[in-house]
């Protein structure tokens, strides 16, 4: 059996501990470190062309940062709740999700999580290349142009990668070190160029813009949501699977909340302001690069030092969890090869999207409001069963066999499936996948309702598969009692 790494060997420590629930005697963390996790995990420049959204949407600076502190507060308060079913059962999110849908029937759930976290890591790669180039192009004057230096666009990705895989094999003791320091590192960078922004911009060219619509603001808070929390929402019990079991539950929701929340506010607010005075950062190719050029060099390089390593600690985080998500989905490899393997999808990905493809930002936003409509759909099922549930059967969890106590029918439960594919059917009618001005994908026969026009889609999926799921699961209930009853 494997043992909780002392505090004195954290950093000489590699986590051999996979989805197998923690036992309780091992589990000695507190809500503060969680704080320090997700402050990390979102120091990132991807905040900044969710910011340009958000202007680009027609709001002025103050309802984006309105919008901002709703959604991102909000989402990750979701996250902190599902942080609370790792508590209670020691094991990682999509491993507890078992519970709900059955050894069998959490294979879909797990996948769209696997492929969230492979997409978003994808995109943090290509990020964090974008920066390192950028870096480089202002100490020795090569180009920063992604394609018109591949080699040296490979290299970048390569270190971005290796960092990664460094932190995220070593596991959780070690993540939870790195992440603080982190936060105070590059946090304080991050404070650095806010203070030139405020103290060198042009208010007066933007502080009076008119409020954009009641519309636009729903559609900009749904925007943030789904591209912070509702992203990280299946890994909340990720990190929280080794908190004490007296942790009060109400401080592992505040210190994700609060903890992301923070930072998201201040760099999306960056976001904003930028854009409000330069307007072609909402539609750069390379955000990274245009938000550089906004800026003289000395206030650059801590910008891209604080961009390069705020996307490696979201990067890190992310990856842990895709290999224990990875596990999860029935492939039997140790994590530390399940780490090795997700960061080798997303090279790939990267690689092929940073030297490859025209475009960032629409496909980036695009991909997240697809994503959302899956992902909260799970949420509200899971939230739904944590008030029904209150623990977790440790060798349920792990046993994929028909005498699992999550087996149901053919192990899986029907209930949860189809409350889950319900939520997503009726949740991408209110869907409009629009990559550009002149490109869509496709457009749900919603989409052009009040839910749909303001981008609640994933709003309608969370609320109906919980609703669909708390309705059903009383009824299979019910029907049980019922059986039982006339046998007896």
């Amino acid at each position: 059996m494997s043992t909780a790494p002392k505090e004195g060997t954290i950093l000489s420590r590699v986590e051999q501990r996979g989805i197998e629930p923690v036992p309780e005697d091992q589990r000695n963390g507190s809500p503060g470190q969680l704080f320090w996790v997700w402050f990390a995990a979102n120091i990132s420049i991807l905040g900044i062309p969710l910011g340009a959204t958000l202007i680009a949407q027609g709001l002025n600076l103050w309802q984006a940062v309105l919008a901002t502190t709703i959604g991102a507060f909000g989402s990750f308060a979701l996250v902190g709740i599902i942080s609370i079913a790792g508590k209670r059962g020691g094991a990682p999110t999509l491993t507890l999700s078992r519970a709900i849908f059955g050894v069998r029937g959490n294979a879909g759930p797990t996948l769209v999580a696997l492929l969230s976290r492979l997409g978003w890591e994808t995109v943090n790669t290509m990020t964090g290349a974008f920066a390192l180039l950028s870096l480089i192009a202002i100490i020795y004057g090569t180009s920063a142009d992604a394609k018109r230096s591949p080699f040296l666009t490979f290299v970048c990705i390569a270190v971005f990668v290796a960092l990664t895989v460094v932190v995220s094999a070593a596991g959780h003791a070690f993540i939870l070190t790195v992440q603080k320091w982190a936060t105070w590192i590059f946090g304080a960078l991050t404070l650095l160029v806010a203070i030139y922004l405020a103290t060198t911009v042009d208010w007066s060219s933007f502080i009076g813009n008119a409020p954009g619509s009641a519309s636009a603001f729903l559609i900009g808070v749904g925007t943030i949501a789904a591209g912070t929390g509702i992203g990280w929402v299946n890994s909340g019990a990720d990190m929280a699977r080794y908190q004490k079991t007296s942790v009060k539950s109400g401080s592992l929701i505040l210190t994700a909340a609060a903890g992301a929340g923070i930072p998201l506010v201040v760099v999306i607010g960056l976001g904003s302001v930028l854009t409000a005075g330069n307007s072609t950062i909402a539609s750069a190719a390379d955000p990274v690069a245009a938000v550089r050029s906004a800026l003289p060099a000395w206030v650059s390089i801590p910008y891209l030092i604080a961009a390069f390593a705020g996307l490696l600690m979201s990067n890190n985080l992310s990856v842990y969890s895709a290999g224990l998500t990875t596990i999860t989905l029935g492939i039997r490899i140790p994590r530390v090869y399940a780490v090795v393997v997700d960061v080798v999808v997303t090279t790939c990905g990267a690689l092929y999207f940073t030297l490859g493809s025209d475009g960032f930002y629409g496909p980036f936003v695009t991909f997240i409001s697809l994503l959302a409509v899956p992902l909260s759909t799970w949420a509200g099922i899971f939230l739904s069963d944590m008030i029904f549930r209150k623990r977790y059967d440790s060798d349920g969890l792990l046993n994929l066999q028909a005498d699992s106590p999550y087996w149901y029918w053919h192990g899986i439960n029907l209930p949860a499936i189809v409350s889950w594919l319900v939520g997503i059917v009726v949740g991408f009618l209110f869907v409009t996948a629009q990559v550009s001005k002149n490109e869509v994908w496709f457009s749900g026969p919603l989409a052009g309702s009040f839910l749909g026009r303001n981008g609640l889609a994933w709003l309608v999926s969370l609320l109906l598969g919980g609703i669909l799921y708390a309705i059903l699961h009383l009824l299979s209930k019910d029907s049980v009692a019922v059986r039982s009853s006339s046998n007896d």
